[in-house]
């Protein structure tokens, strides 16, 4: 019988705040341990929270970028479960009511469309993070217990791992763009748990759902439901027991290995948030959330191509993030040459941000700057080469590129007459090379080309150069 894989996956955010959910310590990565909590996220009796509002707003406008609906009511339960990183035995989240709901996001792979409904998108707070020493010890660490969440469940929609995949990059991409997560996995500010099982729809069967935890990376997200899937088919075929559980992803060993038996709703005894009441979002606040979501990264990659003309790699690499595609359009609209702007900031500019550790809005070049460079390339007054030399310092003052060249004496050479006088040397000095060019090896030219470069420190009119060598040894 035909079992297809059904993949279905939980994300979790954290929320790009100051503050935690519940209360007003800070949310800072790397803060000493320990440093950033109080009686309120340490679950101290007594103590009360008081729902953050920017995580709130964070979380309406990602389910509204993501197609789903608001709730006008909607409410926090206590989700009860004993552990260490969670100090109060409970974690405050949302339930059956939760703050958007009924969504949609439409991707491909190689060209393949599909599509995947969004369950909800709801918020609560994360808990801490357990620490466990080879020696026996566990030491909790609290900083992040209290940090807002936001948990995006899809229903299970996957049929592949490629899909899970794209799906991930494409939702950390529009997280970005919001600017309501760093979204960066290797922090934890991204995480994702996998369900995964396969069914045979015509028999009424399916296996087991298993749930995947501790996936710190798209990789690893990649390698374990693609295991998890050959391992429930390997079951299947070979008669071999499975069981609802939580499994979790061995990446040494590259296989998924039993944590515990998979909980049901049930075994936390949700029940509604005492202490906080309902929330009623007010429509006029939500309308103006959605009037500041930008236009979203898979959006502004199809009108980079449509508008101008760019191939499916520049537009999708210049829109991975959004700085990146604002500098873009400012340079192309500046020197009214997109494919070039393409080039410089895909190019030499994202080099040398690396290299700086910098960001487009923090570098020192404007640009205004990058757009004029280009526009002394078009116009003939230099060089790509020359452009190449000047970039660095100009990267670095982020002054005016003419003022750079004329300072430097790199104007390109664009006189033909002095050029003619430069070529006839040229082929004076390489007989050899000219000979081979009449003779039909026309790649012996660039031995010409390259004594007219050096003999004029680049400055040469490479097009002019070719065209009066062509002319000359045809004659």
């Amino acid at each position: 019988m035909a079992f297809r894989p059904m993949v279905g996956l939980e994300v979790h955010a954290q929320l790009l705040t100051d503050s935690k959910m519940f209360c007003s310590c800070p949310v800072a990565f790397g803060s000493d341990p320990n440093s950033n909590c109080c009686p309120v996220c340490t679950g101290t009796p007594g103590t009360l929270p008081v729902p953050n509002r920017k995580a709130v707003g964070f979380v309406i406008k990602t389910g509204l970028a993501l197609g789903c609906k608001v709730s006008e009511y909607c409410r926090f339960y206590r989700k009860n479960y004993f552990y260490p990183d969670l100090a109060k035995n409970f974690q405050i989240t949302q339930y059956d009511e939760p703050q958007t709901y009924d969504g949609r996001i439409d991707l491909a792979v190689n060209g393949e469309p599909f599509s995947i409904r969004i369950r909800r998108a709801h918020m609560e707070e994360d808990t801490g993070k357990n620490i466990h020493l080879p020696d026996g010890r566990s030491l909790v660490e609290y900083n992040r217990s209290g940090v807002p969440l936001m948990e995006i469940v899809t229903e299970p929609d996957f049929t592949s791992a490629e899909q899970v995949r794209e799906y991930l990059v494409q939702l950390q991409r529009l997280l970005r763009y919001l600017g309501v997560s760093t979204a960066n996995m290797e922090e934890g500010a991204m995480r994702c748990e996998p369900t995964v099982n396969l069914v045979n729809e015509e028999a009424g069967e399916a296996t087991p759902k298993v749930e995947i935890k501790n996936l710190a990376s798209f990789k690893a997200v990649f390698d374990a439901v693609s295991h998890e899937i050959d391992r429930q088919q390997w079951c299947l075929e070979n008669d071999a027991p499975m069981q609802q559980e939580t499994r979790r992803w061995n990446e040494t060993e590259a296989k998924t290995t039993t944590m515990r038996l998979k909980e049901s709703a049930d075994d936390y005894m949700y029940f509604p948030e005492p202490d906080l009441v309902p929330m009623t979002p007010e429509p006029e606040w939500v309308a103006e959330i959605a009037q500041s979501i930008p236009e979203l990264p898979l959006a502004r990659q199809a009108r980079f191509v449509e508008e101008y003309g760019l191939p499916e790699y520049d537009a999708a690499v210049l829109t991975e993030d959004r700085e990146t595609a604002d500098y873009f359009e400012a340079v192309a609209a500046e020197c009214s040459d997109p494919k070039s702007a393409s080039n410089w900031v895909m190019g030499d500019l994202t080099h040398m941000l690396h290299e700086q550790n910098q960001t487009p809005a923090s570098c020192s070049l404007p640009p205004a700057a990058l757009a004029k460079l280009v526009k002394l390339i078009n116009d003939g007054t230099i060089s790509n080469k020359i452009a190449k030399d000047v970039f660095p310092q100009l990267y670095e003052t982020g002054g005016d590129p003419e003022q750079i060249i004329t300072e430097r004496g790199l104007v390109q050479i664009s006189d033909e007459a002095e050029l003619e006088t430069i070529v006839d040397a040229a082929i004076a000095a390489n007989p050899k090379a000219a000979e081979d060019y009449r003779a039909g090896k026309k790649k012996a030219a660039g031995a010409i080309v390259g004594y007219v470069m050096k003999e004029t420190r680049g400055q040469a009119n490479p097009q002019l150069v070719n065209t009066i060598l062509r002319q000359k040894l045809s004659e």
